[in-house]
């Protein structure tokens, strides 16, 4: 692709406030792609096409229509425009139009493929037509015309994401005014407002489709039907970053957990409501809920610590239940209730492990019996005095080395719910079929297949009789020693042996 001669020249084009469906960018970051450019011109219309002038950081930006230009020209006057965090400099150019020579449908093409999925609309077909007439279509949703609100479902999120992080992200795209978040269906979402627009236009071309960190936290972002949000507190759920001086809501969780406090210590409601009681209340929150009430700083978010009921009193342990709900996340701390054996307490590192465990095991058979798993108002799980009868029954997990995750780890890519089918690793060299079996078989189940890995030996699948067993068997061989070098790591497969 070409443009006249004069466009070829070092110097910067002049500026000029003759409009044009041509723009001209300067001051663009090293290595910037057509994608980054397009973008700027997305929210405003159909974009015809990009000439990049890398060497000189600069680029031309083609718009179907004049109106569009000019609309974008005169937004970027009065917000500047931004790639990676540089100033970008807008202006018409002086050419009306990017004259082309050859091999306008390949950088169609290459124009096309690579924007964010769901962001174009389609390219028009040649079909006889000169190479001119190739352009990209920017796809509106079905919902209705952009608003200044985006809807945003974050899936496979194995990671926590907090409002600040969410304001990080989308505030590169134009001023963020409000967020509101909450739980649906188990999964996160977030209503995000802008001050305009044309900005929620953009964060939803550029970020549609994208993973806040690498392999997970997928953002889906549609416009909302809301036209504008309404915050009352400035908490861990909500936030008007144009109202710093809203409360956090506090007294409302406080509230919310009265019922639970009049149940826990034989108080009227009504009574622990009353103003004169302000201290006892609050020693009883502390006292319940381990220096903290969960949901104290806006309520409704889970917590880091589920409540395991309808357990079988004989086998469980806090080892037992440490390895079952590590698969799901780094448990810190587990105490089985001294006085009420069937139910316990598990801690976990981060909230969104103890989610992730509720998911998959609430309802699960263990032992004999369905548990049923929720999230606990405990902030944390109480360590016992020493020598005290509850000292067997609690453990703290917070440093051992069974933990399955770390930043990064690829074991967040491999979390699946409880099956007959276990997946085996680390076996070592000279480990027989007929050897693992056995080692199963002693767990009380009954193997039903067996294979190991074609390129890899030092991983299997192994079938039990039942999902139960597999359970079973999971909790007492993760972690079997096999020699002094090889433990053995068990967890769920997603698929059972073909």
């Amino acid at each position: 692709m070409e443009v006249d001669s004069a466009a070829k020249k070092p110097r910067m084009e002049e500026s000029t406030t003759c409009p044009s469906k041509v723009l001209h960018l300067r001051n663009l970051p090293d290595g910037v792609t057509e994608r980054e450019v397009m973008l700027l011109g997305v929210p405003f219309g159909k974009v015809v096409n990009v000439l990049l002038l890398k060497h000189k950081n600069q680029a031309f930006l083609e718009m179907a229509e004049s109106a569009a230009a000019s609309g974008l020209v005169s937004y970027y006057n009065t917000v500047p425009a931004t790639i990676r965090d540089r100033s970008v400099y807008v202006q018409f150019s002086k050419h009306q139009e990017l004259k082309t020579t050859q091999g306008v449908a390949s950088i169609g093409s290459s124009m096309q493929s690579v924007l964010a999925p769901g962001i174009v609309g389609g390219m028009s077909s040649l079909g006889g037509a000169s190479p001119s007439s190739v352009a990209l279509e920017v796809a509106l949703p079905q919902q209705g015309c952009p608003n200044s609100v985006l809807r945003v479902i974050i899936e496979n999120m194995l990671y926590p994401i907090t409002i600040d992080i969410l304001q990080q992200i989308f505030s590169k795209y134009g001023r963020v005014i409000r967020i509101v978040t909450f739980l649906k269906n188990s999964q996160f979402h977030a209503l995000i407002q802008y001050s305009d627009s044309v900005s929620a236009t953009s964060a939803k071309a550029a970020l549609d489709s994208q993973n806040i960190y690498n392999g997970c936290c997928t953002l889906r972002i549609d416009f909302s039907k809301l036209s504008n949000l309404t915050v009352k507190f400035n908490n861990e759920k909500t936030r008007d970053f144009t109202r710093l001086d809203l409360p956090s809501g506090e007294n409302e969780a406080v509230a919310a957990a009265l019922p639970e406090l009049s149940a826990a210590f034989g108080i009227p409601t009504t009574l622990l409501q009353s103003p004169a009681l302000a201290n006892l209340r609050s020693a009883l929150l502390s006292l319940a809920s381990g220096n903290s009430v969960q949901g104290a700083s806006g309520g409704g978010l889970p917590g880091s610590v589920l409540l395991v009921s309808n357990l079988n009193e004989k086998m469980i342990t806090p080892h037992v239940l440490f390895i079952l709900f590590g698969v799901y996340g780094d448990v810190t701390r587990v105490k089985v209730l001294y006085n009420k054996r069937d139910s316990a307490l598990i801690q976990f590192k981060e909230p969104h492990q103890s989610q992730t465990a509720l998911s998959n095991l609430n309802g699960v058979m263990l032992y004999g019996k369905k548990m049923h798993v929720t999230h606990s108002r405990h902030a944390q799980v109480q360590m016992p005095q020493a020598g005290s009868n509850e000292d067997a029954l609690t453990e703290d997990y917070t440093n051992s080395p069974l933990h399955r995750f770390k930043p990064g780890s690829k074991n967040y890519q491999n979390i699946f719910p409880p099956s007959a089918t276990l997946h085996l690793s680390n076996i070592p060299d000279g480990i027989d079929e007929e050897y693992i079996r056995t080692l199963f078989v002693s767990t009380g189940g009954t193997v039903q297949n067996f294979r190991f890995f074609q390129n890899d030996r030092r991983m299997a699948l192994i079938q039990m009789g039942s999902t139960e067993e597999a359970i079973a068997a999971l909790i007492a061989m993760h972690n079997y020693k096999i020699n002094e070098s090889n433990h053995l790591r068990v967890s769920f497969s997603k698929n059972p042996i073909s």
